[in-house]
C-alpha cells in the first residue's frame, strides 16, 4: 500500500509531457477561417463560430449591441422559427450558447460527432439569413435590460467595476461595458442590430473551430458546402479602434453603497497583451501575477498581508493577457474587520516595494511552471476548453502557431522576465486606485 500510494503520488506530481493539438488549418475562398481540432477519444463534436467583433468594435452611443445582437441571433431565419436553433439542438442531444467579449462575439453547440452537419447547416444560415421582427427585437431589449439590472444594477461590486474600468481606458472602448450603458441600451433599435449585423457577421471576419471526433477533410468539405456560398463582405474594414494616449496621472475613486457585505482595495495597471509573434513580456507578467497572488499559503501577498501582519483575509492579483489592446494587471486587498482601507493600500504599497528589493523566489517560480503546464495539458482533455483556447486567440490578433508556442514561452521566464515586467507595469502613473466601501442606507422621507 505504500508503495501504491508513494507512486500515485509520483504520478500526481509529475511534470505533464506537452504534446501538440492535432490541429489542421485552411481558409474558404470567401474568407472564413477554419480550425479543425482532432481528438477522437469520444464521439462527441464542439462546432464554434466566432466573429472578429466584439463590444470595443461597437459605433459610439450604441453599446451593448453586439451583445444585443447575440440575443436576437437566436431569434430566427427564413427557415427557422424563433427559439427554433437552440430547440433543434437540444432535440439531437446537445447544448448549445453564445457569449460576447471585448474582442469577439461566439456561437457553439456541443454535440454527438454526426450531427456537425446539421450545425453548420444552422449557424450558416443565420450567419445571413437572420429575421427579425418588431416584437422581437423590443422583447429581446427588454430581456438584455432585465439581464442588466440582474447582473449589474442590483451588484455594487459590478457598479464599482464599471467605474473603475471607465477610469481605467481614457480613449479606448475597453471602458465601455460589454452589457452597454444603461441609458444606450434602452436607445438601440432594430435598425442598430440590423446594421451592425450587416456589417460585421460575414464569413471574411469570422473563425470556425471544430474539435472533437472529426477529420479535416470532411470538415472542410461541409464547410465549403454550407459557408463556402455564402460571399465575403467587400465593405468590411479593418479594426480600427480609438487607442490610448499616453497615460500620465495616476486615478482614484471610491464608490460606496449600503449593500456592500465586504469592502475591499483594488488597483489595476494599464499592461500589455500578447501580441503575435512576441509573447514573452505576457508570459512575465502571468508568472508575476502568480507569484505575488496566487494561492494564499504561498503567494507573496498571501504571505505577507494575510499571515504575516493578518491585514487582510483576501489577496490576489489577476491578469488576462489574450487581448487585441492593452489590457491590465490588478490587484485586490480585502482587509479584515479591524483594519481600514487606508491601511490596507498602504500595505500593499509596502508588500510590492518590498517585492521589489527581494525578487523572486526560485522554487515557487518552478512550482508555478510546473502547475501552468499541469493546467494547460489537462484542459487538452476538455474539447471545448481546447476549442476556446484557439478562438479566443484567433479573434485577439494571436496565431495558432502562438497558441502553440505559448507553453514553452511560458517555461522559458526567467526571474530577469519577470522584475522587467514588475518594474515596467507597476507605474502608479498608469493606475487606477479604487475604495469599495459600505455607506449607511439613506431614510426615505414620507
Amino acid at each position: 500500500m505504500r508503495r501504491l500510494f508513494a507512486c500515485l503520488m509520483a504520478m500526481t506530481f509529475a511534470t505533464p509531457v506537452w504534446a501538440e493539438d492535432q490541429v489542421t488549418t485552411f481558409m474558404l475562398d470567401n474568407g472564413l477561417e477554419i480550425v479543425v481540432i482532432e481528438d477522437n477519444r469520444a464521439p462527441v463534436v464542439v462546432n464554434m463560430l466566432w466573429y472578429r467583433v466584439g463590444s470595443a468594435d461597437e459605433p459610439a452611443g450604441t453599446s451593448g449591441i453586439a451583445h444585443y445582437l447575440e440575443h436576437l441571433m437566436f431569434k430566427g431565419t427564413d427557415t427557422l422559427a424563433p427559439g427554433e436553433f437552440s430547440a433543434t439542438v437540444a432535440a439531437n442531444g446537445g447544448t448549445d450558447n453564445a457569449f460576447t467579449s471585448y474582442d469577439y462575439t461566439g456561437y457553439f453547440q456541443r454535440i454527438a460527432a454526426d450531427r456537425l452537419e446539421l450545425m453548420m447547416q444552422m449557424e450558416a444560415d443565420r450567419m445571413v439569413n437572420l429575421k427579425l421582427t418588431d416584437d422581437d427585437w423590443r422583447t429581446e431589449r427588454d430581456v438584455v435590460n432585465e439581464e442588466r439590472n440582474q447582473r449589474v444594477e442590483n451588484n455594487p461590486g459590478a457598479l464599482f467595476g464599471e467605474q473603475r474600468r471607465a477610469a481605467q481606458y481614457l480613449n479606448h472602448r475597453y471602458g465601455v461595458p460589454i452589457i452597454g450603458w444603461k441609458d444606450e441600451v434602452n436607445a438601440l433599435t432594430l435598425d442598430d442590430a440590423l446594421e451592425f449585423y450587416d456589417r460585421f457577421y460575414a464569413p471574411n471576419n469570422a473563425v470556425m473551430v471544430v474539435a472533437g471526433d472529426v477529420e479535416p477533410d470532411a470538415v472542410r468539405a461541409l464547410a465549403e458546402t454550407y459557408f463556402g456560398p455564402i460571399p465575403a463582405n467587400p465593405d468590411l474594414r479593418p479594426r480600427d479602434r480609438p487607442q490610448e494616449p499616453a497615460q500620465i496621472a495616476e486615478r482614484r475613486l471610491t464608490f460606496a453603497d449600503p449593500r456592500v457585505s465586504e469592502p475591499y482595495v483594488i488597483r489595476t495597471y494599464l499592461a500589455p497583451e500578447r501580441d503575435p509573434g512576441a509573447q514573452e513580456e505576457a508570459a512575465a507578467l502571468v508568472m508575476l501575477s502568480e507569484l505575488l497572488g496566487g494561492e494564499s499559503a504561498t503567494s507573496y501577498l498571501g504571505r505577507a498581508l494575510e499571515f504575516d501582519t493578518q491585514t487582510a483575509v483576501y489577496t490576489a492579483a489577476f491578469y488576462s493577457g489574450t487581448s487585441l489592446d492593452d489590457t491590465t494587471f490588478g490587484f485586490v486587498v480585502v482587509p479584515t474587520p479591524d483594519v481600514t482601507l487606508q491601511e490596507a493600500e498602504d500595505a500593499l504599497d509596502a508588500a510590492l516595494a518590498q517585492f521589489m528589493v527581494d525578487g523572486v523566489d526560485i522554487d515557487k517560480l518552478a512550482r508555478i511552471k510546473m502547475q501552468q503546464r499541469a493546467s494547460l495539458t489537462y484542459g487538452k482533455d476538455n474539447v471545448q476548453s481546447l476549442a476556446n483556447r484557439y478562438g479566443e486567440a484567433l479573434t485577439s490578433g494571436l496565431t495558432v502557431e502562438d497558441v502553440q508556442a505559448w507553453p514553452d514561452i511560458l517555461q522559458a521566464v526567467t526571474p530577469e522576465d519577470i522584475m522587467a515586467a514588475a518594474e515596467n507595469v507597476l507605474d502608479k502613473r498608469r493606475s487606477v486606485t479604487g475604495w469599495l466601501t459600505r455607506s449607511e442606507p439613506q431614510e426615505v422621507t414620507q
